[in-house]
């Protein structure tokens, strides 16, 4: 009996064991489902359309720049042809007239080598390196934009399902007042219109809250666009502890633009922008130079007009008739049969070299370099302001970023107090509309405020997190939710 107890009581164990473990697995797998801020930002840098797009450039900034290295490596070049000629025509290799129809094949090698050519293949290995880091930096910058965009709708994400339990929590406060309402109607102690007033306040508020959800799923909507999910199901996001209480004071601007100005990608691609500007001025004025190129050739080729002699004989012919003994003169000549030259033969024969230098000096082209080096200059002068456009511009949005942030959590501070007010104010309300002393409506005007004080509060405080989060942004600071 006593082993059998022991053996029910480790099934039983082993079965909670198991049960424990399934609800553990299926608690890490429901977790595992939730999206923190971190996870949406991995996951847009490496699946965002426009981020994959922007890095397509990348891409096309190394090409260029391998074929800027590769522009110092000699040219190599071969040629071939093959031509059928009817009618005369002198041959190019017998230099005799053809009338037959008559093949004719080229062959040839060639290189090149530019010596000297004023500095443009140095200046264009400069432009193309300085193309590939602002294509590098602009990167970096629409990772940054599309992070924020992010962090600008989960937060709304994080907002909206915190307004959906305030107006919850408000229904069923209005609920439980229904229902109190009801019992005094029924007994006489308030008038029925009071009992539709606080129906009417009800049917309100239900109002209100699938509205509310609606916002929330729109926006869930729209940060899982934003992520280019199309299919993902069950989408929802971490909601994690905000005290906005532990939020750091929000930095001076002058401080973070003295770090911004040396860190964001915009800066960065702007004063490479600056640099590559003035390799074109450099670039431009390199056509004022000659350009010095070695070259050499291999050539060879074939004619069917080429004709070689066989089978010659030796042989006595007539040469003349001697007047006087009208005896006829006899000479010695040869006798042959042509065939066309074969080609191995004749590709050995004509194959002929060559080694020359080209010398090229500009005297004049119509000003167009002297037009290239102006519009150089002007495109200079022009990444120059833009520069100095950038600095302003980062500055002003920093200086409107500090008092912004400033401006929320005084605007939070007051939400706070307001809402610690009015819910002192519906706590009164509320005993007395339980003992008659004050009437449906103006209970229901003192619960509206207290709702409207709440999601005001809400909203201070996620627009109070969000400027406090382009502030560390531009500090450099990771976009994260998470408190120390």
């Amino acid at each position: 009996m006593r082993k059998t107890n022991i053996f029910r009581f480790a099934w039983i164990i082993a079965l909670i064991g198991l049960f424990g473990f399934e609800s553990l697995q299926a608690q890490e797998t429901n977790d595992n489902s939730l999206w923190s801020l971190e996870k949406c930002i991995i996951y847009a840098k490496e699946n965002n359309i426009s981020i994959q797009r922007q890095k397509l450039n990348i891409e096309l900034a190394e090409k260029n720049l391998l074929e800027s290295k590769l522009s110092y490596v000699p040219t190599l070049n071969a040629a071939a042809n093959n031509v059928i000629n009817w009618g005369q025509t002198i041959d190019r290799y017998t230099n005799q007239f053809a009338t037959n129809s008559t093949r004719s094949n080229n062959f040839s090698l060639s290189a090149q080598l530019d010596l000297f050519s004023g500095f443009q293949k140095l200046h264009n290995l400069k432009q193309k390196q300085l193309a590939l880091q602002i294509n590098q930096y602009n990167v970096d910058k629409m990772i940054d934009d599309v992070s924020l965009n992010i962090t600008t709708y989960y937060l709304q994400v994080l907002f909206y399902k915190e307004l959906v339990k305030v107006a919850q929590s408000q229904l069923e406060i209005t609920k439980m007042q229904v229902s109190r309402t009801q019992k005094l109607v029924d007994a006489g102690t308030l008038a029925k219109g009071d009992l539709y007033n606080i129906q009417a306040q009800e049917a309100t508020e239900e109002l209100n809250l699938v509205e509310t959800e609606n916002n929330l799923e729109i926006s869930m909507l729209t940060l899982a666009q934003l992520l280019d999910l199309n299919n993902e199901a069950h989408f929802d996001i971490e909601q994690p502890d905000l005290d906005v209480e532990a939020e750091m004071t929000p930095a001076s601007s002058g401080a973070v633009y003295d770090y911004a100005v040396n860190h964001q990608p915009e800066i960065l691609a702007a004063e490479l922008n600056v640099d590559q500007t003035d390799v074109e001025i450099k670039l431009a004025k390199s056509q004022y130079y000659p350009s010095l190129n070695l070259y050499g050739t291999w050539a060879t080729g074939y004619s069917g007009a080429a004709q070689e002699a066989f089978n010659t004989q030796m042989g006595l012919y007539p040469m003349g008739i001697v007047q006087n003994t009208m005896d006829t003169v006899m000479g010695f000549t040869s006798f042959s049969d042509y065939r066309t030259k074969s080609f191995g033969d004749q590709i050995k024969d004509n194959n002929n070299q060559s080694v020359g230098f080209y010398l090229s000096i500009p005297i004049f082209n119509g000003f167009q370099v002297r037009t290239n080096v102006a519009r150089a200059k002007i495109s200079h002068a022009d990444a120059q302001l833009q520069l100095e456009q950038s600095k302003n511009d980062l500055n002003k949005i920093l200086q409107q970023a500090e008092a912004d942030a400033r401006a929320a959590y005084k605007k939070y501070y007051s939400a706070d107090k307001k809402v610690f007010a009015s819910g002192e104010s519906f706590n009164y309300a509320e005993q007395k509309l339980n003992v008659g002393m004050i009437n449906t409506v103006d209970y229901n005007e003192v619960k509206k405020e207290l709702t409207k004080a709440e999601a005001e509060l809400l909203q201070a405080k996620y627009d109070y997190i969000f400027k406090i989060k382009i502030l560390d942004y531009y500090l450099g600071k990771p976009l994260t939710l998470k408190q120390n």
